[in-house]
């Protein structure tokens, strides 16, 4: 039987984490009976965004393996927040035509500096984004060292309803939409054919410095969309909450079961595994837990996921 399931789970890796989001989401129904009421729906989902994003955002850099990660995309989706709240409202620059386009802008080039240390400067890449986090986190604080109410806009639909459609499926919906595109073109094969052995596919032609800044980049970009989501859940620019996504950038991805080493994953994945963080998170505050058991919890559940998608990549491998 346990043959059978890690037969099943190193061919969809994904299948764990959404049996377990099913499992969550069956917890949190019976600990709330009203969780999936139909008033609630809107609001959760756009609560959840955040989570499902920046798990999607750090995905790319994974795929593109040489050890890629980026540390930066929590601190990035903060500035997109507080640029868009002191900056760009009040201003002619603040209409969603103008003001998304900018902010996307904003996160694919610092996605892409951060590609270019790596791929072209040859920075290990956990010490290239750890200094664009440090950077990003003094420069959000240094713009917002207060909170600022970002009042009544347009993002406020984000994070609820936009007609009868929630919020969150747009937000949500444009990463996912923007990578079925990606996999339509040779893209999406070429990076995981980088992240697989860069050797190989150098020599089968392939710019590998260009896929890896790319992918760097399309992270930024999604992170910017994760900073725009973020800013009608929490109706205010705050240099601070970024910190409660820093976790669960990493653990989404791991618990998605995408290889941490690159060459298999995807942004679908991501998002289940961003889902159970968010539903584990959701049921220990129903619970009543603290918030040094919640921590734990990210921790356990990273600890566990690395640990389980070892052991399939490594069966995958032997296979």
């Amino acid at each position: 039987m346990s043959a059978r399931v890690l037969r099943v789970l190193s061919q969809r890796p994904a299948s764990f984490a959404v049996g377990l989001a099913v499992l969550l989401l069956a917890a949190n129904i019976v600990a709330q009976p009203d969780f999936i009421a139909p008033n609630q729906i809107a609001p959760t989902l756009g609560t959840m965004a955040p989570f499902v994003i920046v798990g999607m955002a750090s995905t790319l850099a994974f795929l593109s393996g040489g050890g890629g990660i980026d540390l930066s995309i929590a601190p990035l989706m903060g500035l997109v927040n507080i640029v868009l709240v002191t900056v760009l409202f009040g201003t002619a620059f603040g209409s969603p035509l103008l003001a998304v386009p900018i902010l996307l802008a904003l996160g694919a080039l610092v996605g892409a500096i951060n590609g270019v240390m790596v791929a072209r400067l040859r920075y290990p890449p956990v010490i290239a984004t750890l200094g664009t986090f440090f950077v990003l986190a003094g420069l959000d604080l240094r713009l917002v060292p207060n909170p600022v109410t970002a009042g009544d806009n347009w993002t406020n639909h984000l994070a609820d309803s936009i007609g009868p459609v929630p919020g969150a499926v747009l937000t949500i919906g444009l990463p996912l939409l923007l990578w079925i595109g990606l996999r339509r073109t040779p893209y999406v094969q070429s990076l995981l054919a980088v992240g697989d052995h860069d050797a190989t596919a150098f020599s089968a032609g392939m710019d590998v410095n260009a896929v890896r800044i790319s992918a760097y980049a399309i992270g930024g970009l999604i992170a910017a969309v994760g900073g725009i989501a973020l800013t009608g859940l929490v109706r205010s620019a705050d240099a601070q909450v970024f910190n409660n996504y820093i976790l669960v950038a990493l653990a989404a991805v791991a618990l998605g079961g995408t290889n941490l080493a690159g060459g298999r994953g995807g942004l679908f994945p991501s998002m289940m595994g961003a889902t159970c963080i968010f539903l584990l998170e959701n049921l220990l505050t129903s619970l009543h837990a603290s918030a040094y058991f919640i921590e734990v919890a990210y921790g356990g559940v990273l600890f566990v996921a690395v640990l389980f998608g070892s052991r399939i990549f490594n069966r995958t491998a032997a296979t």
